[in-house]
């Protein structure tokens, strides 16, 4: 299903399936698009039903959402910036979930101090930046990660990941377009 239009998204599945929301025109924000998150959530349907899940770089909310959709307990999304956190509450009262928790936050200072442990974690930060590495890096020292926890890297297709933690295993991957996605799991 294309998506509506430049600043608005559909979910695509569980019980909030053809909704759409819309997201402030903010430059960074480049929602995962809709096949790329059909497939993201075909392999995560082992996990996703009552996971604690995380969505470091939310802009649209597209993955929280979807998540929350699709049956997980609970979602923390974090974004930097203010407008984009206001939507996502709007949109979570429209929905009438309380499942959502909204933080503005950076990524990597939200990492330093959390203190919860998360089943699924999406790592989707703007492209050409180090804030997969900086993520990497944090998640590798930290204890944000439950055992078997899945791990979701979105980066542009012609991007090199940096190294991932040695506890990590690649699960899948694949490519659409200029977008390259990774699913790990942390051992």
């Amino acid at each position: 299903m294309a998506q509506a239009s430049k600043n608005s998204l559909r979910i695509i599945g569980g019980q909030w399936r053809g909704r759409k929301l819309s997201f402030p025109k903010v430059e960074a924000i480049r929602p995962t698009p809709d096949r790329v998150r059909e497939t993201l959530f075909n392999w995560l349907v082992p996990v996703i039903q009552g996971a604690n899940c995380l969505d470091l770089f939310t802009g649209s909310g597209a993955l929280g959402f979807e998540a929350l959709s699709r049956g997980a307990a609970s979602v923390t999304m974090c974004d930097s910036d203010p407008k984009i956190i206001s939507t996502l509450k709007q949109h979570a009262a429209l929905l009438k979930t309380t499942s959502g928790i909204f933080l503005q936050t950076d990524a990597a200072g939200f990492l330093k101090r959390n203190t919860q442990k998360f089943d699924v974690i999406f790592l989707d930060p703007p492209f050409a930046s180090d804030l997969l590495a900086q993520c990497f890096g944090i998640l590798s020292e930290t204890d944000s990660l439950n055992s078997g926890a899945m791990i979701y890297v979105e980066a542009h297709s012609k991007e090199e990941l940096p190294p991932v933690p040695d506890n990590w295993s690649e699960h899948r991957s694949k490519k659409a377009g200029d977008v390259a996605y990774y699913l790990f799991i942390k051992e």
